[in-house]
């Protein structure tokens, strides 16, 4: 894998997931210390915000602070008592312009593609540098699980999380090589029915195995129509779960030595 990605350039592409995203910091420590360099990166939701620092120039190191900030959930949750979300976005918002400033994605050193949903009517849109709007703006929209998160405005149209059309933005990509990393692909689920002594514990766990199957099948029918030298990495994710931010090590550690 290693060989190919040096001959030719790439799209890195890196799937939404909650927490289960900073698996992908590990995937980008293995790239620079592999001293390879993707001509683009696509992302969605958690993907969207790791591969926005990658692409404005922060080194896995610096990613890793930033990380270590979301840790502590009162840095960065605000719950609202209005509108249609659970989480109001100004503390992340807050997070986000000490990270990028005014930079808009004409800005960026690798060229960004972010993912995000038109809530209105479903369509998928996908901010580029063809855009004129702020990183952090594109980065509220790619997040913002509907009902969990508040829903972002841009340009008169409301946004939401790109997962909900395209989690792992497969058919975004440029270049005919593509490096994807899914965390919520194959190894991201359990292969047995939950057995907690709680029924509650059950029912929730297995409302989070519906919605990562519901996501492995979606992106599993995109990969079929794309007709292009995919790379596909799968972290084993399936012992965690999409809130568990404060294991930020263990998730990084996910990521590592997927490269061949």
């Amino acid at each position: 894998m290693i060989k190919s990605l040096k001959k030719s350039d790439f799209s890195l592409i890196l799937s939404g997931g909650g927490a289960l995203g900073i698996a992908h910091l590990g995937v980008l420590e293995d790239l620079e210390a592999n001293s390879l360099k993707p001509a683009e990166i696509i992302g969605t939701s958690m993907g969207g915000i790791i591969g926005a620092c990658f692409a404005a120039g922060l080194k896995p190191n610096d990613i890793m602070d930033i990380l270590n900030r979301f840790s502590n959930a009162a840095k960065w949750i605000k719950f609202s008592f209005s509108g249609n979300s659970i989480v109001e976005s100004s503390k992340i918002e807050k997070i986000f312009i000490s990270i990028f400033g005014a930079k808009k994605m004409t800005d960026c050193e690798i060229p960004l593609k972010v993912i995000a949903t038109n809530l209105l009517n479903g369509e998928k849109k996908v901010f580029s540098a063809s855009d004129d709007i702020l990183i952090k703006d594109a980065l509220l929209a790619t997040m913002a699980i509907p009902g969990i998160f508040s829903e972002k405005e841009i340009n008169g149209k409301i946004y939401a999380d790109g997962f909900l059309c395209e989690n792992l933005g497969l058919k975004e990509a440029s270049y005919d090589t593509i490096l994807a990393v899914d965390v919520l692909g194959f190894n991201s689920f359990e292969k047995d029915m939950p057995d907690n002594f709680l029924k509650t514990a059950n029912v929730l766990e297995m409302f989070e195995k519906s919605m990562r199957l519901l996501i492995y099948n979606q992106t599993k029918l995109i990969k079929e129509q794309v007709n292009k030298k995919i790379f596909l990495l799968e972290p084993k994710t399936c012992g965690y779960k999409t809130y568990h931010f404060h294991k930020v090590n263990e998730l990084v550690e996910l990521g590592k030595g997927l490269l061949e």
